[in-house]
């Protein structure tokens, strides 16, 4: 599957777009809308368009991740969970109790884990609160 352009509009609205580098809260140098790797470099700036390039290029590695846990999604349910893994990232994905009930067939506990991923740095995020419920309601709709 791929996701939609309603899911790229989710992470869209909770990474924001940034188009000077900056350090995200986890600490991590990131640029236009959360991109992260060794392309960010310190200083640099970019437009609108070229941050909606690198999220296109990005997601595809999160669109392999949800892919790869084999269940059967809806496209809502798989936009939320590609949000989901563009934010943890895929390792956290992969060994979540939410891919472990997903893979159990329990699609409705499935979205209640979503409620879990809400802490950063030892604190509950609003930010992350959000986009949480969110992410579960997309992926209940």
């Amino acid at each position: 599957m791929k996701t939609s352009s309603n899911g790229l509009a989710l992470i869209k609205q909770f990474e924001g777009l940034r188009t000077q580098a900056y350090i995200c809260p986890a600490g991590v140098l990131t640029i236009g809308y959360g991109s992260t790797g060794a392309h960010v470099k310190r200083g640099m700036v970019i437009t609108e368009a070229q941050a909606t390039a690198l999220l296109a290029q990005d997601v595809v590695r999160f669109e392999k991740a949800v892919n790869g846990l084999g269940v059967a999604l809806t496209q809502n349910q798989f936009d939320a969970l590609v949000s989901f893994a563009f934010n943890v990232g895929e390792k956290a994905l992969r060994d979540s109790t939410l891919a472990k009930k997903l893979k159990a067939g329990d699609y409705k506990r499935a979205a209640a884990q979503f409620g879990a991923w809400v802490k950063g740095g030892g604190k509950t995020l609003p930010g992350l609160v959000r986009r949480r419920a969110a992410e579960a309601a997309l992926f209940v709709r």
